[in-house]
């Protein structure tokens, strides 16, 4: 299990390390909310729900999902849209890899393009995100596939910190921080 460091709490951290479909589940929620309350996010729904299994999600009444990701403190500010993508995103996972998040990177033993093609056709998945997904295996989860820094792009460079990918501690958290807000202003310009 990697040392994770990405929800800032030891348990939820733990989770993620160990859950694939939580960690996936965390990088579709982190958008329009902080890091660390994105990949916390799973751990909320694993508590509430007992467990964090796609089949068991996929398969749930959507307005009791809903009110599970809007129990106080909610998964995420947008919980509507956010439950409905994570419900998807499990049926997904059950669909295409038969409730087994990982093997998007071990079936068929893929190459890093192979990864990031079966990551962008995920539903809440683009590019980028697809992208900074694959780099956190690579960089976090020792990833083998053969490519996987060239198909991450900039994101799977060492030594930088522009992403989740890049969260290893307190300190790191706060350079990406920094790089996030400093793209913000670029973009503002």
């Amino acid at each position: 299990m990697a040392d994770l460091h990405l929800a800032g709490e030891p348990a939820a951290d733990e989770l993620l390390g160990t859950n694939p479909f939580a960690l996936l589940t965390g990088m579709l929620l982190d958008q329009q909310i902080p890091m660390e309350a994105a990949f916390s996010g799973p751990a909320k729904l694993a508590e509430r729900l007992g467990g964090l299994d796609p089949r068991r999600i996929a398969e749930m009444d959507s307005e009791e999902f809903l009110d599970t990701f809007r129990q106080k403190p909610a998964v995420h500010r947008f919980p509507k849209s956010m439950a409905g993508r994570v419900q998807d995103l499990a049926r997904a996972i059950v669909h295409d890899y038969d409730g087994d998040t990982s093997r998007i990177w071990t079936a068929a033993d893929p190459d890093g393009a192979e990864v990031l093609s079966r990551l962008k056709v995920l539903p809440g998945f683009g590019e980028q995100k697809a992208k900074i997904f694959l780099s956190l295996l690579g960089k976090q989860f020792g990833l083998v596939a053969s490519g996987w820094r060239e198909a991450a792009g900039d994101y799977g460079r060492e030594g930088v910190t522009m992403s989740i990918a890049d969260v290893t501690g307190p300190d790191s958290l706060l350079a990406v921080r920094a790089y996030k807000q400093e793209q913000k202003a670029k973009k503002k310009q």
